[in-house]
């Protein structure tokens, strides 16, 4: 009976080694089917800095990349896959979300797959990929560490989904494509806090490229006012039946401005856009940065001579 276990055990040894090398070898072909699936869509961004960031073709004609690796670059050409250079037009930049987007008249460079972030899951493969200002293509390995709901980059830009990959971000790596295991780009790579790597979800980005494109900027919300953060005492809350003790005060209203013409006055305390609690001048501006509520009429709560008062407002575009 030992006998014939250990006929067995040695068995599924052999057979799990066998297979070992085979199954590596399978990954490893893979992988390089997939960068050699996305290369051609993978682009240099020349600046004339020493590091470039990359980039990706991202629509027909159109090119996405990396906003803070630009630095004050704006005139800049694009090094295709092999090496060719092309020439490039800025259409419009978003510090925001990091993205900033380039026309290009060539149409016979490879247009990216893309994909669905929100199917990646903690764990999924994924690849990093960059191409050197001499059009040699870069990669780089890692799995999605961190997976998380809607967030708001430093500077208030309005991004879909938090997604860290575990990848080493290279010199030239920013602005490239972050790639899934189906060789469809999800997002772009860009660096986060002590350098490491984060990724603009594909969902974003093309919300960023349809404004851009349309019009050059990033419609934001428009009030005119001139605000600051109140502390509203115990008694008063108590009163009105408002939770929290935060509240912005108008101290400045501009001429037929929206807030004006709805009636908003000097002194005025905003708590609320729409039934959202506003607690600090950062909510507002939080607010005011969605740019679906451009031109769109709110409703806003506030607190005049210690009462509540509704009053609705159409959200103007800010001046550029």
């Amino acid at each position: 009976m030992s006998n014939d276990i250990e006929h067995v055990e040695l068995y599924l040894y052999m057979s799990v080694s066998s297979n070992t090398p085979n199954l590596l070898l399978s990954l490893s072909q893979s992988l390089a089917d997939i960068v050699e699936r996305v290369k051609g869509a993978v682009v240099s961004v020349n600046t004339g800095r020493r590091f470039s960031p990359s980039g990706i073709h991202w629509r027909n004609g159109i090119i996405v990349t990396s906003d803070e690796s630009l630095h004050n670059s704006e005139e800049v050409t694009i090094t295709v896959s092999g090496g060719r250079t092309v020439a490039a037009k800025l259409l419009g930049r978003d510090a925001t979300t990091d993205v900033a987007v380039f026309q290009i008249d060539n149409s016979d460079i490879p247009v990216a797959s893309i994909g669905d972030a929100t199917s990646l899951k903690v764990g999924h493969l994924v690849l990093g990929m960059a191409l050197g200002k001499e059009g040699d293509i870069k990669a780089a390995m890692g799995t999605i560490s961190v997976l998380q709901g809607a967030w708001k980059s430093m500077s208030g830009g309005n991004i879909d989904q938090f997604i860290r990959p575990d990848i080493t971000l290279y010199p030239g790596f920013a602005g490239g494509p972050l790639v899934d295991a189906n060789g469809d780009v999800v997002g772009m790579n860009t660096s986060g806090r002590r350098a490491t790597a984060l990724t603009i979800p594909s969902k974003t980005v093309n919300r960023v490229v349809d404004q851009l494109v349309a019009k050059g900027r990033i419609a934001r919300g428009y009030l005119g006012v001139g605000m600051q953060p109140v502390r509203l005492p115990q008694n008063l809350q108590t009163v009105l039946n408002i939770t929290g003790d935060g509240g912005v005060i108008v101290v400045n209203i501009e001429n037929n401005a929206p807030a004006e013409q709805a009636g908003i006055l000097l002194g005025d305390i905003l708590i609320a856009f729409n039934g959202a609690r506003v607690k600090d001048t950062n909510d507002v501006l939080a607010y005011l940065n969605q740019s679906q509520y451009v031109n769109q009429t709110i409703s806003v709560q506030l607190i005049r001579g210690g009462e509540l008062v509704n009053l609705t407002v159409t959200i103007g575009e800010r001046p550029f």
